[in-house]
């Protein structure tokens, strides 16, 4: 199955277990963040890269002018290791990741988890990748990606077992919309993909394919 299909699998066995009234709460609270436009002022395709340093889960930096020195990167900005949509984009991308790295370039996560927190989610998912950690989001909102999770959703993310304050180290309930970016060695973004749905993710395929076009474009330059 691709991810769109995991996704589809997934929600198939687990909407039917939230509560009427909390899935409204919760499709209203993201319609409204699709209709204020975030998506608008996300980096896109043609933007320059801001340039960054974060420490991956063992606390040591990797900047993105480290990863450019060598090729292509493929940048994933998740929201944490509680999100279960995030869990399943993430592990799609390990699936292929020998395909990414056979392409010249390096896949990283990024996440506004707090270091011990990143860690927790490399071991257990087995991730064999760069995860980052983004805390207060300061790479994100160069991204554009940030926005502030709403009120009346802290409660019930608290009832699911997801205590944000504790997960990000903060109680700005900031998280970012997740992302997906194909940058080329120049730190030039090739290819785009933000939503503001967080269980719309893009098919790690489509990076790859983007991977491939910029591989040709090298060879016949």
């Amino acid at each position: 199955m691709n991810l769109t299909e995991q996704i589809e699998e997934f929600q198939k066995t687990h909407i039917p277990e939230i509560p009427e009234e909390t899935l409204k709460v919760m499709l209203s609270a993201t319609k409204r963040l699709q209709e204020s436009g975030i998506v608008k002022n996300v980096l896109k395709k043609g933007d320059k890269m801001p340039p960054f340093t974060l420490p991956d889960a063992q606390g040591n930096p990797v900047s993105s002018s480290e990863l450019l020195m060598n090729g292509p990167i493929v940048i994933n900005f998740y929201r944490g290791g509680w999100c279960p949509y995030c869990n399943l984009e993430i592990r799609a991308f390990q699936n292929v990741l020998h395909r990414i790295e056979q392409l010249g370039a390096r896949f990283v996560a990024i996440s506004p988890n707090l270091p011990d927190k990143v860690l927790t989610t490399v071991k257990e998912k087995e991730l064999t990748f760069d995860v980052l950690s983004d805390v207060g989001n300061k790479i994100a909102r160069k991204f554009g990606l940030v926005f502030t999770l709403a009120e009346e959703l802290r409660p019930i993310y608290k009832s699911f077992g997801i205590d944000l304050p504790a997960e990000n180290g903060d109680d700005s309930y900031e998280l970012p919309i997740p992302a997906t970016y194909v940058v080329d060695s120049k730190g030039i973004i090739a290819l785009s993909f933000a939503d503001a749905d967080y269980t719309k993710r893009l098919e790690p395929q489509e990076t790859i394919k983007a991977l491939e076009t910029i591989k040709n474009e090298y060879e016949d330059s």
